[in-house]
């Protein structure tokens, strides 16, 4: 494989047809997370961009994903990694420009893939030119009305205005300082000070974005990623949450600033525009709520098509916390109609291959690495468990090469905001984030020419697509292999229920039509009756001629009764 391959050349549209034909096509759908940074630089800056995954869209293609969903690419200073949007219309020269995000959507669609871009609704830079004209205004600005800006408590305003702590660490307030110099108001942000919220509440808040949502659906792209979908509307009043230590109660309690039921109007007012478009352009809320019933609620029929299900994300290599969670998924998307959605890791959180190499209850965020053979077997087993369920997978960017975190960059590389603030988010997302490695050579493993923005660990080359692709047994070739027997059979994907079966302790055992799925989460082998020719496995099944089959530890197998 070349170091930096030329862009992709029009390809049969065949491809094309097959995707423009198949109705729903959400529903089943494996979706693919593009970190722009992080997957290839096509300029050797050290820094991904959307010439880069244009120039990777064939290899996606062959992988067997239905659609890319891109982490934002837009104007941004880079507060936090481009969350931070200073222009909603505009590409960061960081990324390329409008017409490498033009040239990208007409390549996937030429090669049968679809593109979801991220949106980030619930805040906005604090380089963007509203707030900058906000706090150019003074008080009173009609711009302020935009965001959430309030006096201060105290005698001379020294205080925030109530007790919301931010995602990120510190008060969710900052006191600006006025044009004539002195300490003024203060602005919620509930995550970085660079990032502060928008006031929903404000109408051209929602004019802004429905023209956001326009602008970009006229530019050809399948749908949109709603970051912290949760979050737009806050309680009337932004009462007082009277208690610390905050994030320890999200996803335990609705909170005064998440979940407000308030948001479910905006999304439905944001479908009707959706609805407007062919090509069956879709939603995908990311809502971390209490529960995955409060989840549902974001996509009933006429809101958004599909959610985030952070529940299984964060449940551990269990047999039975799996089964748990797979039927309260199945039960509350039944009755609004909506596909279960299923992920293993993303831009956020420590990579499954890491999380599983480590002891259960540490979390989503670990600093360890574990033990990487066992988190590897763990991890490849849990894909093939995942592939089998119904509804729509999450695959994130390195994973079907089966990367680990990088659990031990330097202090000095890391970029990630939390890590840089007290008492909030641990702040050990770069891991998940180091550039992916596509060749065993070269100054970033064909990441680029000119070596990559966060460190690559020695040895990144061996774990790379040129190293693997085409190996037996690779977690790369495990990959295609999954995803091709899952596009190719009609019981896999669809439907929105599975029958259990009977099967020994820490095992899982399923049926789907003539498809079957076991998974051995403990760590010894288990004998398992053979539920006919083995389809695929992430270890090799050995099968007995009394018609069981032996699964060694962390195994999962699909087997075809056809």
């Amino acid at each position: 494989m070349s170091q930096q391959p030329a862009a992709p050349a029009p390809t049969s549209t065949s491809a094309v047809a097959t995707v423009a034909k198949r109705r729903d096509w959400w529903r089943d759908a494996v979706i693919y997370q593009v970190y722009p940074r992080s997957f290839a630089d096509s300029n050797g800056d050290g820094m991904g961009d959307l010439e880069g995954v244009r120039s990777r869209l064939p290899y996606l293609r062959d992988l067997g994903v239905d659609a890319v969903w891109l982490s934002p690419f837009y104007a941004s200073p880079q507060a936090d990694a481009g969350y931070d949007v200073a222009d909603y219309r505009a590409v960061d020269p960081m990324f390329g420009n409008l017409l490498d995000a033009d040239a990208l959507i007409r390549d996937a669609r030429e090669l049968g893939l679809r593109i979801i871009v991220d949106l980030v609704p619930n805040h906005s830079s604090d380089q963007h030119e509203w707030f900058k004209r906000a706090l150019r205004e003074g008080p009173g600005s009609s711009l302020r009305d935009r965001y959430h800006f309030r006096p201060g408590k105290g005698a001379n305003g020294e205080l925030p205005p109530n007790d919301w702590e931010s995602i990120f660490g510190g008060p969710a307030w900052t006191r600006v300082t006025e044009p004539d110099g002195t300490p003024g108001e203060w602005y919620l942000h509930l995550f970085a000070p660079e990032q502060p919220d928008f006031n929903w509440e404000h109408p051209a808040v929602g004019d802004e974005f429905r023209s956001v949502l326009r602008f970009w659906l006229d530019m050809g792209v399948d749908g949109f990623r709603i970051d912290v979908a949760h979050g737009l509307v806050k309680a009337a009043g932004l009462p007082d949450l009277g208690a610390h230590d905050q994030l320890k109660l999200l996803g335990n309690d609705v909170m005064p600033f998440f979940d407000q039921d308030g948001v479910h109007e905006i999304y439905r007012q944001w479908r009707l525009i959706l609805d407007e478009y062919s090509g069956e352009r879709i939603f995908v809320a990311e809502a971390w709520t209490p529960t995955v019933e409060r989840t549902a609620n974001y996509v009933r029929p006429d809101e958004l098509h599909q959610a985030f299900n952070f529940q299984y994300l964060a449940t551990e290599w269990d047999a039975e916390q799996l089964r748990e969670v797979v039927d309260r998924t199945l039960e509350a998307m039944r009755p609004v109609g909506a596909p279960a959605t299923w992920v293993l890791s993303n831009h956020d959180v420590t990579r499954h291959a890491t999380r599983f190499a480590n002891p259960p209850g540490l979390g989503t965020q670990i600093r360890t690495a574990g033990d990487r053979e066992a988190g590897l077997r763990r991890a490849r087993a849990a894909t093939l468990l995942m592939l089998a369920l119904p509804g729509s997978a999450y695959v994130y960017q390195g994973e079907e090469l089966g990367l680990p975190d990088v659990v031990d960059l330097p202090d000095e590389v890391r970029q990630d905001p939390a890590y840089f603030r007290g008492a909030g988010q641990d702040g050990f997302r770069d891991g998940c984030r180091v550039p992916i490695p596509w060749t065993r050579e070269g100054s970033s493993y064909g990441f680029g020419d000119g070596g990559s923005w966060l460190p690559q660990p020695d040895g990144w080359g061996e774990l790379s697509v040129e190293a693997q692709q085409g190996v037996p047994g690779s977690t790369l070739e495990l990959y295609r292999s999954a995803l091709g027997i899952r596009r190719s059979r009609p019981d896999l994907g669809a439907g929105d229920a599975v029958e259990w079966l009977k099967a020994p302790e820490g095992v899982l055992a399923f049926r789907r039509g003539e498809f079957v799925c076991v998974a051995n989460t403990t760590g010894e082998s288990v004998t398992t009756p053979a539920y006919g020719r083995v389809l695929l496995a992430n270890e090799e099944v050995t099968e007995t001629d009394a018609g069981e089959a032996k699964l060694p530890a962390d195994t999962t197998v699909w087997f075809t009764t056809a």
